[in-house]
């Protein structure tokens, strides 16, 4: 999870490498480090805290001045932020930046310990770096297979040695990196932000392999040695997509693109006004063969999938089980060939997904991923992919990358009832023409937020904040939840709403707010039955419902009314509102949106 950058080139090397590094911070921001080549020698500048901190030390020792480097931006694996553990590690010999983890490092750190070398920091990245000193003999390539033979864990490394001043080597194993190739100057990177302004051609590194570059060649070898020839691959997004675009926070801006990011991901799909995938493994016919359908995600993506459960199982009358990827990995599972496994990854690099996926294409299940990032490691390796064209999504706290995982789940779930006769085509096509008209109804709801601001000036002081639902609503409020916490430090949770008496109910005092999420007219009044329950016990409400729903003014302190949909398909407009309250109660607390505590974007370690 954290960020990796690196460049050689004729240009200044500190400042691409910040540059780098600034648009890589999503992905850990608790300490800070660079090593650049300056007069022939390393010289490394590192610091606990932000970037801002480690330009402000620059700026009082002076900046290295060279035009090759590595860069990281930091978050907490192996010892807590500070200056020694930050990145980059290691000596005159060779200096590496990495992420991921080490998981045999201590019985390497014994074997280097007894080898007569010591060790300053508490990191597992330290190890490597000594061990690559051990093995070195002058030639870097066969060092690096030394030590890649040794290690066991997940790495993305960039690594420079003192006798090749004109070279960045670079290697990984289920950690995102990429070769940015340029014009007479080349770059290493974590994810495609980091090297835009230069330039839009990379390639991907596979497991194990190892880079070699100068400013005018890349080299891509594997394990063995043999030169490979890779796909050069060319980012889609530009430059504007990775900057704020007038906004104060990227949340805000990715909020406002739900309704494009819906539209790009659901149009391709919808063919004859049809559902349509044209999945080369998974054809037409093959949708009505799984006897069940296992979901994989984690944290946003799984409340994705929940949706997604609730509406398979309405409309299709299949068997949906949703799982945490870290817990399914480690279960007895019990799957086949009559199993459908739906993976759902924002990266495509979530290490927990990955490791599911690659479980249940063993047992041998059919897989099929939801992911944003084109070329991502679930991507490649599921049996069948559907992108969710979200476009660059940068804010720490998922927004728009949910939504289209949730579209692509509206689409699926046609899709199954299609197979399974439980819906004809014209009910298909009038279910699409709503899904594809939803996004207009969300543009309006974004362009008036006085509501959602005002519910949050309400309840921005709170210690704790509980949402309660049932059915989708109850799906939908584990998203909200979360997304309050994540930004707000706001201790929140979600409940179902009729589960409330069953013990969680003691947990309500007078002045607890709860947020009652009540779109669903089967289940409106029992919701509403809940809701004073709480009331009773002198919770503070607010209420989130249909504009039509009729409401008792007693209920609820305050009232959030959406646009009117059927049922089904309220989760998407939902969602809206209860990520606009918990921005805003982020914002009014002064939290850092964007960049929310010991949280990081790209999860990519267990």
């Amino acid at each position: 999870m954290c960020g990796i950058v690196g460049y050689i080139g004729k240009d200044d090397a500190t400042d691409i490498l910040i540059d780098g590094l600034r648009h890589l911070e999503y992905r850990g921001y608790d300490s800070a480090g660079i090593a650049v080549f300056e007069n022939g020698q390393i010289r490394t500048v590192k610091t606990r805290g932000r970037l801002d901190d480690l330009t402000q030390k620059m700026e009082m020792e002076g900046k290295p001045a060279g035009h090759c480097g590595i860069g990281h931006t930091r978050w907490a694996t192996h010892g807590e932020p500070s200056d020694i553990n930050s990145h980059p590690h290691g000596n005159k010999v060779v200096s590496i930046v990495h992420n991921g983890i080490i998981e045999n490092y201590m019985a390497v750190k014994e074997f280097l310990q007894d080898k007569g070398y010591t060790f300053e920091s508490q990191t597992d990245t330290e190890t490597i770096a000594k061990l690559l000193d051990y093995y070195y003999d002058g030639n870097p390539l066969e060092a690096i297979r030394s030590v890649l033979a040794k290690i066991h864990g997940s790495y993305a490394l960039g690594i420079i040695f003192h006798d090749f001043p004109e070279k960045i080597f670079a290697t990984r194993k289920d950690s995102p990196l990429i070769v940015g190739v340029g014009s007479g100057e080349n770059f290493i990177a974590s994810d495609v932000p980091a090297i835009l302004k230069h330039t839009r051609n990379y390639y991907l590194l596979e497991q194990d392999e190892i880079a070699e570059l100068t400013e005018g060649s890349i080299t891509i070898t594997d394990i063995n040695g043999d030169i490979l020839s890779k796909e050069l691959m060319t980012a889609t997004w530009d430059v504007e997509a990775a900057e704020k675009g007038g906004y104060p926070h990227f949340m805000i801006k990715e909020i406002n693109e739900q309704p494009t990011a819906i539209i790009n991901t659901i149009s391709p799909r919808i063919k004859n006004g049809l559902p349509n995938f044209g999945l080369p493994n998974l054809p037409d016919e093959d949708f009505g063969k799984y006897k069940s359908i296992q979901i994989v995600a984690c944290g946003t993506a799984m409340h994705a999938g929940m949706i997604g459960k609730y509406l398979i199982e309405k409309m299709a009358h299949l068997p949906v089980n949703v799982d945490i990827a870290s817990e399914f990995r480690y279960r007895d599972l019990i799957l086949d060939q009559n199993d459908l496994v739906i993976i759902i990854s924002q990266s495509g690099e979530t290490a927990d997904s990955l490791a599911a996926l690659r479980i249940a294409k063993k047992i041998g299940a059919h897989t099929l991923a939801i992911v944003n990032v084109v070329g991502s490691s679930i991507a490649r390796e599921a049996d069948d992919v559907i992108y969710t064209y979200a476009g660059l999504e940068i804010a720490v706290a998922s927004t728009k990358a949910y939504a289209v995982q949730v579209a692509v789940m509206y689409l699926l779930a046609a899709k199954f009832a299609l197979a399974t006769d439980r819906m004809t085509e014209e009910e298909s096509k009038e279910y699409c023409r709503t899904l594809l008209d939803i996004p207009k109804t969300m543009k309006c709801m974004l362009d008036d937020t006085g509501d959602c601001q005002y519910y949050a000036s309400k309840f921005q002081n709170a210690h704790s904040l509980f949402f309660i639902g049932r059915g989708l609503d109850y799906a939908l409020s584990l998203e909200g939840s979360l997304k309050l916490k994540e930004i707000s430090y706001i201790h929140s949770e979600a409940y179902a709403a009729g589960e409330l008496k069953h013990g969680t109910i003691s947990l309500i005092s007078q002045d607890v707010p709860v947020v009652a999420v009540a779109t669903q007219a089967k289940i409106y009044e029992k919701t509403i039955s809940n809701i004073k329950e709480v009331r009773a016990r002198g919770a503070k409400v607010l209420l989130i419902c249909k504009e039509d729903a009729a409401v008792d003014p007693e209920v609820a302190d305050y009232i959030l009314r959406i646009p009117v949909y059927d049922d089904i398909f309220m989760p998407l407009m939902t969602v809206v509102p209860l990520q606009l309250f918990a921005y805003y109660t982020s914002v009014l607390r002064g939290c850092d949106v964007d960049k929310p505590r010991n949280l990081a974007k790209s999860v990519t370690v267990e």
